[in-house]
């Protein structure tokens, strides 16, 4: 539970009169104060739809804050997010508005589909000015909060909790000078008993993809988990869970290079059912109603939802889990894999403790980089070598308490 000093008055965020307090402090310049440290830290309110507030941090502000606070944020060069703070994405508090500039069209243009392969370059660092398709699924992923975990968290989340939570990270932001949420589509959770309103609901959404007489036809963002990929009575389909009959189509061009290009994801999803793959793509609707993808990404999420990258992530993060700790996972968003990162942040050992996964046939440019990003983040380190044992993870602070 957080507390906050509101007007002068301290109120807990579970407060039956927390969301009345900020409805009436939004829009004043009159910011609260989060109280995780003794002089408490800036915060500010924005506004969803439907008339919800809820606190934010302000821009660049997280490592203010206590590990322990839901508004702690590691520093932003251990993740690809220092890449693309500030210049990708935009944010401004005094409005409440993010802005986010893509690489990716959400237009479709005579060019042949691409897969968006993550910015996977051959340089060190690619381009921070514009998100790249798994960017921009890493920044929605880390603002909707599903790169956190405490042990209060466990099997708490399902596709309507992601579903929720991915929307309300949506709201206030913009792009291509439109609404996040009005290109975004998120499947609804299936339920044979409301197949008619969730169908209803749906061609509504979609159907700015059909009524245009222009010759540009815009696409749309759908995030979506991944139920089949295959062969399809004419070319390749998307089966995504939750849309039992409406899939998305994939040319047989789309479909090779898709598989040559995620490989080690499609065969980590195979191999266990535990594991979730997320995609996301931009996709069109043609006059009969079909939908196509133009371009795709894809990232593996564990059972609880929290993105790893190889089949190492996930061995330290099962250990993490199941150890009860309370981490921040990091994501790569435009980094290329020769870029160095840190695995993730433990916010309840005694200091926030990086965690780092080393492999032993990483160039020596990668090992001088990882050291002086070891180095700048100031941050007490935690490295495992891959071809050793897992190291004991650093020790719970006792002063946190253990149920949250």
């Amino acid at each position: 539970m957080m507390r906050y000093l509101i007007n002068g008055k301290v109120v807990a965020s579970e407060s039956p009169d927390f969301a009345k307090q900020l409805a009436e402090v939004y829009g004043s310049k009159n910011r609260p104060l989060c109280l995780c440290k003794e002089n408490g830290v800036e915060v500010y309110i924005a506004k969803l739809a439907e008339k919800t507030y809820i606190i934010k941090r302000m821009p660049n502000s997280g490592g203010s804050h206590s590990p322990e606070c839901e508004s702690y944020e590691p520093p932003q060069e251990l993740s690809g997010a220092g890449q693309v703070m500030g210049a990708a994405i935009q944010e401004d508090s005094t409005e409440g508005v993010t802005t986010i500039k893509l690489n990716f069209s959400l237009s479709k243009s005579a060019s042949k589909p691409i897969i968006n392969n993550g910015s996977e370059k051959d340089s060190v660092k690619t381009d921070g000015s514009k998100l790249s398709l798994r960017g921009a699924l890493h920044y929605l992923w880390e603002e909707a909060g599903f790169n956190r975990w405490t042990p209060s968290m466990a099997g708490k989340r399902n596709w309507y909790i992601i579903r929720k939570f991915l929307q309300q990270a949506a709201e206030g932001k913009t792009t291509k000078r439109m609404s996040l949420n009005d290109v975004l589509y998120i499947p609804e959770p299936f339920s044979p008993e409301h197949r008619d309103e969730i169908v209803k609901r749906r061609n509504h959404h979609l159907m700015k993809l059909t009524n245009t007489q222009s010759a540009t036809k815009p696409l749309m963002l759908m995030i979506g988990e991944v139920k089949e990929v295959g062969q399809a009575r004419y070319g390749y389909k998307l089966v995504v869970k939750h849309l039992p009959d409406y899939h998305f189509m994939m040319n047989e061009d789309i479909y090779q290079r898709f598989c040559k290009r995620f490989d080690t994801e499609l065969e980590m999803w195979s191999a266990s059912d535990s594991i979730h793959l997320v995609a996301i793509a931009t996709f069109g609707v043609g006059k009969t109603g079909v939908a196509s993808i133009e371009e795709i990404s894809v990232m593996t999420v564990s059972e609880n939802w929290i993105p790893f990258e190889t089949v190492v992530e996930k061995e330290l993060l099962d250990a993490l889990v199941n150890q009860k700790r309370r981490f921040i996972k990091g994501l790569r968003y435009n980094l290329s894999s020769s870029s160095p990162l840190a695995f993730a942040v433990l916010t309840d050992s005694k200091n926030a403790t990086a965690l780092y996964i080393v492999d032993p046939e990483v160039s020596d440019s990668y090992l001088e980089e990882l050291a002086e990003l070891r180095d700048v983040s100031k941050l007490e380190s935690w490295v495992w070598n891959i071809l050793d044992e897992m190291p004991d993870l650093p020790e719970k602070n006792a002063m946190i308490p253990q149920t949250n």
